[in-house]
């Protein structure tokens, strides 16, 4: 407790760390306030009808992201999921289109570029789904509490509030990103999670303290098990393969003396939570598929991939998130790159030889370490499942791992990790005395002496 008042008083005494993290705050209350804001002509007494439709299934994981935006009808209702839809769909063309690959390699210039294309899809992708979401509620709450029954001008007005809302919550993510700490659409995607824990955890107890629920003790081993999990997933994040390099000392005359030995910090999971998000994203559009076409025979096909406890929903999950794991390790690790800068810098691997050689066991090891993250990653995220199968409510199923717990557990490594390193730059002690806390975003060279 002590060292933990200490810390909090480093912290204050930083004004630009001071400043980011009340920055941060703000934006994010802001973003939560936004969330209760119902859509204009929407009876805010009549949505029981949706939120017992977002109680379960597919669309309980799309009100999760939103923070319950989605069940209270609120601007914010589609959240932050068409960026990052947007998102995959912009790097993925980054390997299919050679002028997104182009802009890629040019930099600070080039990322803008592309972001513009990503806000842009962004409102695309949106404006296809505020119709769905809108026909939606109009079936759910039917024509006396949802006013959308005078003409076309009234869908066009709610679908313009709700690609604002999008646009606005994008808005405020990468304000959080530029002027607080964090990333922030990361940190609004955990806050919209993080939300809905308690009413979770009182909903999971009084399930179990009923006759049939089998008491405080079942309660208590769900409470145990998730905390084994929570310490897996953070070692999933966390998990780093080095790789031994040699780097030659130089004296005047170029002449080499001795050398000294560093490590590559090849990642687990470099890719972190995205692979998730994106997976969950992608799963998301059977959901608006349906709305938009109403088609009673894609309903069969479609139910198979909007029920998240059925096999194939599963099935299809688990693969896309190790598609992505390997697409996202591909993009952010360039095997190619790091073998040219190490023999730039006269280093070498001991047994390997430098320039291509030294990029293909790179990308080889690359391959090993990231097969078994990529499945262990598949396993976290369809727990939830499982626990709903096994009885637990699906509000604490979702903590249970899953996305949920992989982006608490990243985001907040991350967080703390941007923090200790504004500690340590002003020679305070970081947040953790027994060593520096290890962010997903954490990929430099350590010495090894």
């Amino acid at each position: 407790m002590k060292n933990l008042i200490t810390t909090i008083k480093n912290i204050y005494k930083i004004e630009e760390l001071r400043t980011k993290i009340g920055n941060t705050l703000l934006f994010l209350l802001i973003y939560r306030f936004g969330s209760f804001i119902v859509l204009p002509g929407v009876n805010p007494e009549a949505l029981g009808e949706l939120k017992q439709q977002t109680s379960e299934g597919i669309l309980s994981l799309l009100n999760m992201f939103s923070g319950g935006a989605f069940s209270n009808a609120s601007i914010f209702a589609l959240g932050i999921m068409p960026y990052i839809s947007a998102s995959i769909v912009i790097q993925l063309l980054t390997i299919a289109v050679p002028y997104f690959q182009k802009l890629q390699k040019e930099g600070e210039s080039g990322r803008k570029k592309m972001n513009q294309f990503t806000r842009f899809l962004t409102v695309a992708i949106t404006a296809v789904q505020a119709p769905s979401y809108l026909a939606n509620l109009n079936s759910q709450l039917g024509t006396n509490a949802l006013d959308v029954t005078s003409g076309g001008f009234s869908w066009i007005f709610l679908s313009l509030i709700l690609v604002s809302g999008t646009m606005f919550v994008m808005w405020l993510g990468e304000r959080i990103t530029d002027r607080g700490i964090g990333n922030g659409i990361s940190l609004i995607i955990m806050v919209g999670i993080i939300s809905g824990l308690p009413s979770a955890i009182l909903s999971e107890f009084g399930s179990r303290v009923e006759q049939s629920g089998g008491g405080l003790v079942m309660f208590l081993l769900e409470l145990v098990f998730l905390l084994f999990v929570v310490v897996f997933a953070i070692l999933l994040v966390q998990g780093v393969r080095r790789i031994p390099v040699q780097v030659a000392k130089r004296i005047q005359g170029n002449q080499q003396v001795g050398g000294v030995r560093q490590y590559i910090p090849l990642r687990v999971n470099t890719a972190g939570v995205m692979p998730i998000i994106f997976a969950q994203a992608i799963m998301f559009i059977p959901i608006t598929i349906v709305g938009i076409a109403n088609i009673e025979s894609m309903q069969g096909f479609m139910s198979e991939f909007s029920n998240n406890t059925g096999f194939w929903y599963n099935f299809t999950f688990a693969l896309l998130i190790i598609v992505f794991t390997y697409f996202y390790t591909a993009i952010a690790v360039n095997p190619r790159n790091m073998a040219e800068d190490m023999k730039r810098n006269g280093g070498f691997i001991p047994g390997i030889k430098t320039g291509q050689p030294t990029a293909d066991y790179i990308d080889s090891i690359m391959s090993r370490i990231t097969l078994p993250g990529a499945f262990f990653l598949a396993l976290i995220a369809i727990l939830p499942s499982l626990a709903m199968i096994l009885g637990v409510t699906n509000k604490f199923a979702q903590f249970f791992g899953g996305t949920s717990l992989l982006i608490l557990v990243g985001v907040v490594l991350d967080t703390l990790q941007q923090i200790e390193s504004h500690l340590l730059m002003r020679q305070y002690d970081g947040l953790m005395k027994s060593g520096r806390i290890k962010g997903r975003a954490q990929e430099t060279m350590s010495m090894a002496g």
